[in-house]
């Protein structure tokens, strides 16, 4: 147990993740005719800790284009809807009871599966999905083994070799001595030195 030490480090402690349906009932100013399509932007959100729990509240707005006065006017309806998804944790080691930090990542945003109007004829029933992941940020303890030597251990290199192309020079120059000494024969096999 002696080389063992503990060290005080930032991790992901706990997560958590949802995935929520909901139908929003939208009430646009005039009586509807058809859907002619339905989309979701501007999604903003913010999240705390609260027990086990995070709890993330949020808004996005449905923006609804539709037809109405017997199809022959078109117009877009926009209505701001507001939420708070409750996401529970799960903790790896136990809670850590510091201080710890939320962060919230959005894995589907809120997106529009379904858009119908409602059967008083006047409303719309937008059916709408969205995913989150929650995940907490806190101190925790990891163990590690210490080395009782101060030394460290011996590198290894790979020694280059440069006698390659001195043995090269060397082999053409003997060569070109012998060619020196010796001449060269010509076909009857006799030296041309000695000519």
């Amino acid at each position: 147990m002696k080389n063992l030490r503990q060290i005080v480090t930032k991790a992901v402690v706990a997560k958590g993740k949802k995935r929520s349906e909901s139908t929003e009932v939208l009430c646009p100013p005039n009586k509807p005719s058809g859907i002619l399509g339905c989309w979701i932007i501007n999604h903003h959100h913010q999240a705390k800790k609260n027990g086990k729990y995070v709890e993330v509240t949020g808004k996005y707005d449905i923006n609804v284009w539709y037809s109405h006065h017997d199809h022959s006017k078109t117009s877009v309806y926009t209505e701001t809807i507001h939420y708070r998804d409750r996401v529970r944790l799960h903790y790896r080691d136990g809670s850590t009871g510091g201080h710890e930090e939320v962060h919230v990542k959005v894995i589907q945003q809120p997106n529009c599966t379904e858009a119908v109007v409602s059967k008083c004829g006047e409303k719309f029933n937008v059916s709408v999905e969205r995913e989150l992941l929650a995940e907490v940020v806190g101190e925790t303890k990891v163990c590690i083994q210490v080395h009782p030597h101060d030394f460290e251990e011996e590198w290894q290199f790979g020694e280059e070799s440069s006698s390659s192309s001195s043995s090269s020079s060397s082999s053409s120059s003997s060569s070109t001595g012998a060619h020196g000494k010796k001449g060269h024969h010509d076909g009857d096999g006799k030296d041309s030195s000695s000519l």
